[in-house]
């Protein structure tokens, strides 16, 4: 009997020490820099990076860079690889937004940074298709975020040429990294000379340059313009500018509901212009705020009237849906300002209760006011239509 009450005490020792030990791991990264409180809970994460620091992170990236006369893009990802915050410089095009979401995934998967990859390759050229095999992606600008020896994210950012040790896309994240999180960011690693080629072509290299820049009849604030546009051969793009003030009314709008929210945006050619993901929100809620965005360019209408028209069609699903990959939950919008079409929003994650397809007019209404073109429905019977 003694022995079995020694046992219970010795067991009930252990369980509160392994409690206390979870609580402590839990709480082995302040507050400031993970996602806490019941958006925790939620998630069921108290070590994966906030939205507020993947904020500053990419804005003291993004000064470092325009104080530079450069642009970047930068891409955060949480400690599960799901997209937290993004954004594109104006002027940045396909190869420069995948590359940062590219790095930034090499150094979550090898925990370290990118550089280790590409020095690999540097010393060793038959290592790559391996890496590559992988998911690898051997280049620098790739940053794991660890904050008291905790992984809680990484960061990636591409789009700018190097000029070691003044610039690179790697000092642009690590300068920024150090600037948030603090003196205990790691140096970076060594920079090898590159290997040179052995034969070496002599192609002649085309010029393709447009002889005038391109032209939009809209306010220089809300797209593209100047160098940006003329890099991108096109003058109708939402700007960087623009996107963000979209996305923070948005998200003050959720906030006010008590709830949060998950936004892509992207520009006429669908590639990523802001992202961002609210503080509790899972997979589910990015990703359809993703699909929404996507099917509003597509189809160049609100993810809410194909919704409807579903709901209406007494055949059921329309096979159109199927074919064309078109997800119909409300929340997609194609942004379209003065006529124009500058790329497109999709929110999910319910905005605190008020409606992701609301949540999304309210940024886009706070940004351009009288000059875009909003859902409209018909008044229901004894009531005012719906803005």
């Amino acid at each position: 009997m003694k022995f079995r009450i020694v046992g219970r005490t010795i067991g009930l020792v252990i369980a509160g020490a392994i409690m206390i030990c979870g609580t402590a791991l839990a709480q082995n990264v302040p507050e400031q820099f993970v996602v806490s409180g019941k958006a925790a809970e939620q998630i069921q994460d108290f070590n994966t990076i906030n939205l507020a620091t993947a904020e500053r992170i990419a804005d003291v990236c993004e000064k470092a860079a325009a104080d530079q006369g450069v642009q970047i893009s930068i891409m955060v990802l949480d400690s599960a690889g799901n997209h937290v915050y993004m954004d594109r410089m104006d002027g940045q095009g396909y190869l420069n937004i995948i590359t940062a979401d590219m790095k930034a995934r090499t150094a979550l998967l090898g925990r370290d940074p990118s550089k280790n990859r590409m020095n690999r390759v540097i010393e060793d050229p038959t290592s790559e298709l391996q890496l590559i095999q992988l998911g690898f992606f051997a280049n620098s600008g790739g940053l794991p975020i660890v904050v008291n020896k905790q992984l809680i994210g990484a960061v990636g950012v591409g789009g700018s040429a190097p000029r070691v040790p003044v610039w690179s896309d790697e000092i642009c994240a690590h300068k920024a990294l150090v600037e948030v999180i603090g003196p205990s960011v790691p140096p970076l690693v060594q920079d090898l000379p590159a290997r040179a080629n052995p034969n070496p072509g002599n192609a002649p290299v085309p010029r393709f340059v447009a002889a005038t820049p391109p032209k939009s009849s809209l306010a220089a604030e809300f797209v593209v313009g100047g160098k940006g546009a003329g890099t991108v051969f096109d003058g109708n793009q939402i700007s960087l500018t623009a996107a963000k003030k979209v996305a923070r009314v948005c998200r003050d709008w959720a906030a006010s509901k008590g709830g949060a929210m998950s936004m892509y945006i992207v520009d006429n050619a669908g590639e990523f212009v802001h992202v961002e993901r609210g503080d509790g929100q899972i997979y589910n809620n990015i990703r359809t705020a993703l699909l929404k965005a996507q099917t509003s360019l597509k189809s160049r209408q609100p993810t809410s009237a194909m919704n409807a028209q579903s709901k209406n069609n007494s055949g059921g699903i329309p096979r159109q849906i199927g074919n064309f990959n078109f997800f119909t939950n409300s929340g997609g919008i194609p942004i379209v300002v003065d006529g124009q079409m500058i790329g497109a929003v999709g929110v999910g994650g319910g905005a605190g209760g008020g409606g992701d397809e609301n949540c999304a007019i309210e940024g886009l209404k706070a940004t351009f006011g009288e000059h875009v073109t909003l859902p409209v429905y018909p008044a229901a019977a004894g009531g005012a239509a719906r803005p």
